[in-house]
């Protein structure tokens, strides 16, 4: 019984999750022309620097919005925090949020391509991870194709780029990132090397 209370619980709180990530995607594009300077007009962003958020689960898209306007709520002590998405959040609406995730999640990502060097390491680490390190495979969450899981708020990081998906790694190797679902990735990241790292988001910058 207390199982079954348990998984009801968790069934809940993911379908919470998921209704509250709707939105009028129409609106959402007529909202999202401050978005383009960094991630293109369709999500998909020019320069390394900025995330591809193009055809992004809605749910995620949603809470990463919720947790930037938590952190300039906050001053960074919760949620996650940046300065450039702090500044953008902070007059959005709930609405405002939902409609722009719903915009975003409609495009299409552009894929990209992993180095012939990596890809055999990269595949090692990406779908079996390192058990002699205590290090869990990137694809028991995010999929064998990097797609994630929705509903689980798991993100899609295939097709990412490569400098955008080191440098989170590495914000939550050292936690300065830290909005993540009972500390996974921080747990992950904290076992990786610079190398796995550098191979691990080239690999996943290939997948599409």
């Amino acid at each position: 019984m207390k199982k079954i209370a348990m998984f009801v619980g968790l069934y809940l709180g993911l379908t919470g999750i998921a209704m509250a990530a709707t939105g009028d995607a129409e609106a959402g594009q007529q909202k999202s022309a401050v978005c383009a300077a960094c991630h293109g007009p369709d999500g998909n962003a020019a320069s390394d620097m900025y995330p591809k958020i193009a055809g992004q689960h809605e749910s995620y898209l949603l809470k990463q919005l919720k947790d930037y306007k938590l952190a300039a709520d906050t001053g960074g002590e919760q949620g996650r925090a940046n300065a450039i998405m702090q500044g953008q959040v902070m007059m959005l609406s709930e609405q405002d949020m939902a409609d722009l995730a719903a915009y975003f999640a409609s495009q299409e990502m552009e894929g990209g391509a992993a180095p012939e060097d990596v890809i055999a390491a990269g595949k090692k680490l990406f779908a079996a991870g390192d058990e002699s390190r205590g290090i869990a495979a990137c694809a028991a969450c995010h999929g064998p194709r990097g797609d994630g899981m929705a509903l689980a708020n798991f993100p899609n990081i295939s097709g990412q780029h490569a400098a955008y998906t080191k440098q989170q790694l590495e914000l939550f190797r050292s936690g300065e990132r830290a909005n993540d679902m009972n500390n996974m990735m921080r747990d992950v990241a904290s076992k990786l090397t610079d190398k796995d790292i550098e191979i691990l988001s080239q690999y996943i910058q290939g997948l599409y």
